[in-house]
């Protein structure tokens, strides 16, 4: 743990605990938000390819992920951190003109 606090520039060990929450819930969150989009879109396993399903259902996922990852963040305090970690992704993911380089 004290690699992962190093790393991220944690120093509490609540700031680290905070943070673990944040991610394991806001993942649960996105599948879950993603699964009544799928049915609303009338696709499921049983009449999509599989491989498309799983496909359509992590491309949903995903930007409810980003969406919602400095929210859930904020309610634990931690919105700072999710931010920057939301912006170095999405630089990272080939949308660095969105963000002003920071000195």
């Amino acid at each position: 743990m004290e690699k992962l606090k190093k790393r991220w520039g944690i120093t509490s060990n609540w700031a680290l605990v905070a943070i673990l929450i944040v991610f394991a819930i806001n993942g649960s969150f996105a599948a879950w938000v993603a699964k009544p989009i799928m049915v609303f879109l009338e696709l499921s396993p049983e009449n999509t390819n599989v491989v498309l399903y799983w496909f359509l259902r992590i491309v949903i996922v995903f930007p409810v992920y980003q969406i919602t990852l400095p929210i859930v963040g904020w309610l634990f305090g931690q919105f700072q951190f999710f931010w920057s970690f939301e912006k170095k992704m999405l630089k990272r993911m080939g949308f660095k003109r969105f963000f002003k380089d920071e000195v």
